[in-house]
Formats: C-alpha cells, sequence, structure tokens
C-alpha cells in the first residue's frame, strides 16, 4: 500500500528518530522532506519521503558499507508498512553517502566495462546489495558493447558484465572481500 499521508508518515519517522536520539543515545540530526522536494534528482530512486542525517553520530551510520543507514532506511519502511517493493520510496541518506557510493560504482562500471571490451572476457563485480547491484545496471545499460546479468542467490547476489550478445560465457563467482578486521 503506497503512502497514503506523507506528512503523517514524515512525523513517524521523526518521532522514530527522536526516540533513537533519547533513547538509544544517538546524537543525530535530521531534515525530512515528504513529496515533490523529496525527488531524487538523479531519478535513481522513487523516494517520496527524503531524511537527511547529520551530526556526530553520522560515521556510525555509513561505516561497514551503510549497513546501519539501510537498517534505518528498512526499519522506517516497515514503520509505515511499506511492502517490499515499496521500500525506495523512503530513502535515508548521511553525509551525502548515497551520492559518493553511487558515483564511485558509476565509475567502477565504465571501468569494467572498458576492461571487458577490451579483454572479452566477463568480469564480475563483488555480492551486494539489491540497491547498488541496479545501481550499476542503470550505469552499464547505455555503454556500447557490454550486457549484464546478474547472478547468486541472497547475500552473494553479484552482478556480471558480459560482451554484448555473450551473455552464455562462464563467469567465476566472485568472493566478497574480508574486512581488515575479520579472520
Amino acid at each position: 500500500m503506497p503512502i497514503a499521508d506523507l506528512q503523517q508518515a514524515a512525523q513517524t519517522i521523526a518521532g522514530f528518530l527522536a526516540s533513537l536520539n533519547k533513547l538509544g543515545g544517538m546524537r543525530l540530526k535530521y531534515r525530512i522532506t515528504a513529496g515533490d522536494g523529496a525527488h531524487d534528482p538523479d531519478g535513481l530512486e522513487a523516494r517520496l519521503i527524503y531524511v537527511e542525517l547529520g551530526g556526530p553520530d553520522v560515521p556510525l551510520l555509513t561505516q561497514h558499507n551503510g549497513e546501519v543507514l539501510r537498517a534505518l532506511e528498512t526499519l522506517a519502511a516497515q514503520m509505515l508498512r511499506l511492502e517490499q517493493r515499496e521500500h525506495d520510496l523512503v530513502s535515508f541518506d548521511a553525509g551525502n553517502f548515497k551520492a559518493l557510493r553511487a558515483q564511485e560504482l558509476r565509475m567502477a562500471a565504465e571501468t569494467a566495462a572498458e576492461k571487458v571490451r577490451k579483454t572479452g572476457i566477463p568480469f564480475a563485480f563483488p555480492p551486494m546489495n539489491s540497491r547498488e547491484r541496479r545501481l550499476l545496471h542503470l550505469a552499464l545499460r547505455d555503454m556500447e558493447g557490454v550486457e549484464t546479468a546478474s547472478s547468486g542467490e541472497g547475500q552473494e547476489r553479484f552482478l556480471a558484465v558480459y560482451p554484448a550478445g555473450k551473455t552464455h560465457l562462464q563467469v567465476a563467482q566472485p568472493t566478497k572481500p574480508r574486512g581488515f578486521g575479520r579472520r
């Protein structure tokens, strides 16, 4: 069910964030924009509500590839009783993390496309979340000489870049990079 009352939804998210600050000991500032002002200028998200987070605890939200930021987004979508396919109606960002990550992914897509065009060998990105795979698909769709496909299941799902017309070629399943602290 789409968001019926944007102002009420924004107030619900504001209450959640206020509780997170008070009860969770977080130090976050937030600005919530609903309706036309929440529109994504890049057209990557169909958001109706946009939450910009700032303050001293922003690094906690963006570390580990933004896991906590995505978790807050998911919690907000569930609080608003959005179906899974509607989760992109609510978008959170902190310290311009998403925009910078999108730019990073576009550059990685360009590099991968060039490599595939030169070598004729498919390239596989490490496993990533569906939002980032979508950004890669969008960045690569207009590039000459390459095609994309997602493979794998769950957290092991990844995107592969193939020479145009050659999605039948084998591509080695990549492994997720390990963090510095893990052994």
